[in-house]
């Protein structure tokens, strides 16, 4: 049993690494196309389109690395005031329905996934690219987000800190 806990890290943590390697890739690739630019070359197309996926890819990979180490945006202006238990009863709540959120677009992501794959979609600009490739990304990353909330709903952490300018 402790198995797939072990695995589910292990798939959460290679999320966030692809997403680092991408924010690295971003950092080259635009770069790289500022200076051709520059020197007046036409960068090529396959550059221009590695940064857009990149980007798309960035922001789903790692938001649920983010979502388990509570590096999320949140206003703590109205939770620093609250008494804990009230705080606790509002972290849960607000944790829960981010569940319900990111399981209802897991559930539509992974439709769309499968309408695309069915239907054999491409992305036509530059390159032909399978839909699906960038659909997948909808149901793993929304779903493992729901899971990260579901831990705040369920277990003893607490989503919000109620301390203001904690993680200043």
């Amino acid at each position: 049993m402790r198995t797939l806990p072990r695995l589910y890290l292990a798939l959460l943590n290679g999320m966030a690494v692809v997403a680092g390697v991408l924010l690295a890739w971003l950092m080259v690739a635009i770069v790289v196309s500022v200076l051709m630019r520059n020197l007046a070359l036409q960068p090529p197309a396959w550059l221009f389109l590695s940064t857009e996926y990149g980007l798309f890819y960035l922001t789903l990979l790692g938001a649920p690395w983010l979502v388990r180490r509570k590096g999320h945006v949140q206003i703590e202006l109205a939770t620093a005031v609250m008494p804990p238990p009230v705080l606790r009863l509002f972290s849960r709540a607000v944790a829960l329905f981010c569940v319900v959120v990111c399981a209802i677009l897991a559930w539509k992501g992974a439709d769309l996934f499968q309408m695309n794959f069915v239907r054999n979609d491409y992305d036509v600009r530059a390159y032909f690219t399978p839909k699906w490739i960038l659909t997948i990304a909808f149901p793993l990353s929304f779903g493992a987000m729901a899971v990260e909330f579901a831990r705040f709903v369920v277990g003893s952490d607490q989503l919000l800190s109620g301390q203001a300018g904690i993680r200043e």
